[in-house]
Order: C-alpha cells, then sequence, then structure tokens
C-alpha cells in the first residue's frame, strides 16, 4: 500500500468560526511535505483531522481510499507529534518510548536508542523536570522512532537550540533514505527548513494557497534588478509579488515561470534575474491572500 492521503472538500467548523475552508488535496506516500502558513491559518487544524483527533465538518480524508477517522487500522498508521505541556508527566523517558512501543507497529527500539544518546538526553529523569529543549527532542526521537508510515511533526523543534534542530533535520533526511515514510512537517521555520522539503502545501486563513513539488514553485519565482525603466518593461504584463526601488535602480519579485526567451530578452536589457526562496515567495504569496 502507498499510504496516499486524500483530502475532498473538507470543511471544519468550530460553532460559526470555519478552521478550513473546503480543502481538497492530494500527499503522495514517501515524500516530505513542508505545510507552511501564517498563524491561525489552519495548519495544526489540519493536522489534527489527518490524525483523526477530531471529525471534519463536511468532505472527507482517506488514506489508501479508506476513510481515517475511526479506523483502528488507519490510525496506528500515522504518529502525530506536537508541542505539549509535560507539567504533570511523572513518568522518564523510556515509559514514554514504551507507549509508542505497544500503540506503533513499526517502532523501532535500536534506533530509539540510537536517537536518545544522539540528542544526550537523560533517562533517569521524570520528564517534566526536563527542559523545554529536552521536551522537545524527546518529542522528535517518538516521532523518528516511531518510523509510522505517516508521520507528522506540527511544530515539534519549537524549545530546540540551533544545534538540536540541525540534529533532527539531518535524522530524517538519514532516515528516509533508509526507511522511506510520508513526512509531514508544519513549521514557521521555512528559510531554515525549506531544503528538507519534496512538496510544499501553503494554507492561509483556512484555505489551500497551492500543494506543489517544491522544484517547480521555487522555479515560479524570480527576481528582476535593472534600471527602473527596463525592469517596469520587462515585467509589464507579469504578477509582481514585491517592488523595490533605490535611485534609478529597481528589484522586482515576479511569480511565473520565465522561458528561454525571456531570459535571452533579460539579458539583451542587462537585467539581472535571480531565484526567489520559498520564504519570500510564502510572505508575498500570503499577504496577498490577506
Amino acid at each position: 500500500m502507498n499510504r496516499k492521503i486524500e483530502l475532498q472538500n473538507v470543511t471544519l467548523r468550530f460553532r460559526k468560526f470555519e478552521a478550513l475552508k473546503d480543502i481538497s488535496l492530494s500527499l503522495d506516500a514517501n515524500k516530505i511535505h513542508g505545510l507552511i502558513g501564517r498563524n491561525g491559518a489552519g495548519k495544526t487544524s489540519l493536522l489534527s483531522l489527518l490524525a483523526a483527533f477530531r471529525e471534519p465538518t463536511d468532505g472527507q480524508i482517506t488514506i489508501d481510499g479508506e476513510p481515517v477517522f475511526e479506523n483502528p487500522d488507519k490510525m496506528q498508521q500515522v504518529m502525530f507529534v506536537y508541542d505539549k505541556k509535560y507539567d504533570e508527566e511523572y513518568d522518564k523517558i523510556p515509559a514514554m518510548l514504551e507507549f509508542v512501543e505497544r500503540h506503533r507497529p513499526n517502532y523501532d527500539k535500536d534506533y530509539a536508542d540510537y536517537l536518545l544518546k544522539r540528542f544526550k538526553l537523560p533517562l533517569d529523569k521524570s520528564v517534566h523536570k526536563l527542559s523545554k529543549g529536552m521536551q522537545s527532542a524527546m518529542n522528535a526521537v517518538i516521532g523518528l522512532a516511531s518510523r509510522a508510515p505517516i508521520t507528522i511533526f506540527d511544530e515539534a523543534y519549537l524549545g530546540m537550540d540551533a544545534p538540536t534542530r540541525e540534529i533532527f533535520y539531518q535524522e530524517i533526511l538519514a532516515d528516509q533514505a533508509e526507511h522511506p515514510r510520508t513526512f509531514i512537517l508544519s513549521t514557521h521555520l521555512v528559510s531554515e527548513m525549506d531544503y528538507l522539503f519534496d512538496n510544499v502545501v501553503i494554507i492561509n486563513q483556512g484555505r489551500l494557497i497551492l500543494n506543489e513539488d517544491y522544484e517547480t514553485l521555487t522555479a515560479r519565482g524570480a527576481s528582476i534588478t535593472g534600471s527602473a525603466e527596463q525592469v517596469d518593461a520587462f515585467t509589464s504584463g507579469m504578477k509582481i509579488l514585491n517592488e523595490q526601488k533605490l535611485g534609478g535602480t529597481k528589484k522586482v519579485m515576479v511569480y511565473g515561470v520565465l522561458d528561454d526567451n525571456r531570459y535571452v530578452n533579460a539579458r539583451e536589457l542587462g537585467l539581472e534575474i535571480g531565484p526567489v526562496s520559498l520564504q519570500d515567495l510564502f510572505i508575498h504569496l500570503t499577504e496577498e491572500e490577506r
């Protein structure tokens, strides 16, 4: 089975508030999907539906063509790791991992032991006594070692310092190479994590903005720099996301694929064409929507 995820016309309402609005998308198996959106965009609401934590108000979510909600077989194939408070958690890390082992059939104890050492986590302290960074690292171990066919990390790096986050990213890529699965990574740290993504999903104000292959998406953006008059003429009719002007020089960010003729034309006009980062595309695409 390929563990393909399908959402068909999914809406989620809390009384009169629509957290998600008629979302339809397909997520291919064994890829790393980046889910990005501004605060309150609906990321966690969407992920909680995928993990069967709640039922959509309208529409359907399926894995391999089968509904997820109240489907024990599908639910144990999904591991949803999110930032949570452990103030009342008096168990130690080994007990937390034993619980995961009982409920996730793909759990790998040897890999968990390796990760505990990699993150330098203490095994003799109650979880509520661990620092926020150590709790986040424990969450990373839980998600990675579960080896669940669909592993979801919702802002799971919160609390980690930069070196620990780097270990987390390295382990995602290393384990994906050896044991492919479907990862969904929700994040605000777009510029730091974009190199992990095979595919990008952007939602804003509960709506799906795009669901695209990373390379295809980033190839759609370009920055055009040169004399203001030449830049304006070159970008006429194009979708402009942002523009900056300094003296007689202008830099414009456009959204749309530039063909070979456009590149030749730009060189003839003395214009410089550069790439646009995923973070810049995300900022300006969602700003336009707002």
